[in-house]
């Protein structure tokens, strides 16, 4: 798909697959179309050209763009970056609101909504407090919520935004962690922009790197997070090697005063 804002085009003839049970990261400079790309397989965002095909089931290959909003609702949650903090609702309240595909018209019932809201607080860890009002909660807590509501939206695509951004360590490894389970053990296709080129080596089956609006590389971490192609999409030295005690890929950014102790330890 190509997508467009004001008339010029932002993304240029990206094709991405996203797979069952496996998690797939976009990473790239700021700029480079990565949320973009993201907010349109969300409908979020139109596409100039180009199609959105939801495979599965009996109705494989279907065109996303023709569903309805409760339809594609079903199929594919999105985690926006910058959600609210609203007041006056508890966290079981706020995790509720992913069910609103599910309710239909007129305030159906929906008779797996406690179910599958109880299912999204235990996967987060949320549980302990869902009848405590959101606004108490740390910047962590509340991201675990939003993520929670996502996952009561019981839908086979998942997609998130920086999902790391603005959490501290602990939290950020405990969302990707998470976000690894959702792939393996519930089968889910995750879709997430990450800035850390380590988290996305980490969490991710498969990386799309983005720059300029098109994805210049996409497959494995190993196969697309080598040296001379991050150097060069970055515009600044990038290594990579692989961390001895996880066997994981490592990168690290060579600024100018990186490479003048490097020279001194030469010289010397």
């Amino acid at each position: 798909m190509t997508v467009a804002y004001d008339g010029v085009d932002v993304v240029h003839d990206a094709a991405l697959t996203l797979r069952t049970a496996e998690v797939t990261a976009l990473v790239g400079p700021n700029g480079s179309g990565k949320s973009t790309l993201l907010r349109t397989l969300a409908r979020l965002q139109h596409a100039r050209t180009g199609t959105l095909s939801l495979g599965g089931g009996g109705d494989a290959g279907v065109d996303g763009f023709d569903l309805t909003s409760r339809q594609f609702a079903r199929r594919v949650a999105l985690m926006t970056q910058g959600r609210p903090t609203p007041s006056g609702l508890t966290v079981r309240d706020v995790v509720a609101f992913g069910r609103y595909p599910h309710r239909g018209r007129w305030g159906r019932p929906d008779p797996g909504g406690t179910a599958a809201v109880d299912r999204a607080l235990a996967l987060t860890g949320v549980e302990p407090f869902a009848e405590r009002g959101v606004e108490h909660l740390s910047g962590g807590q509340l991201q675990r919520v939003w993520l929670a509501s996502c996952l009561a939206q019981d839908t086979g695509v998942l997609l998130l935004d920086e999902p790391t951004t603005y959490l501290d360590l602990r939290y950020q490894v405990e969302l990707l962690d998470l976000v690894r389970d959702l792939a393996d053990d519930h089968g889910i296709a995750v879709g997430v922009v990450l800035h850390d080129l380590d988290q996305a080596a980490a969490v991710a089956d498969r990386v799309a790197l983005l720059h300029q609006g098109r994805i210049v590389r996409d497959g494995t971490p190993e196969d697309v997070l080598t040296p001379e192609r991050l150097s060069g999409v970055y515009g600044i030295r990038v290594d990579v090697d692989t961390d001895p005690s996880t066997g994981r890929l490592r990168t690290r950014a060579v600024g100018r005063h990186h490479a003048r102790t490097e020279g001194l330890h030469r010289t010397s």
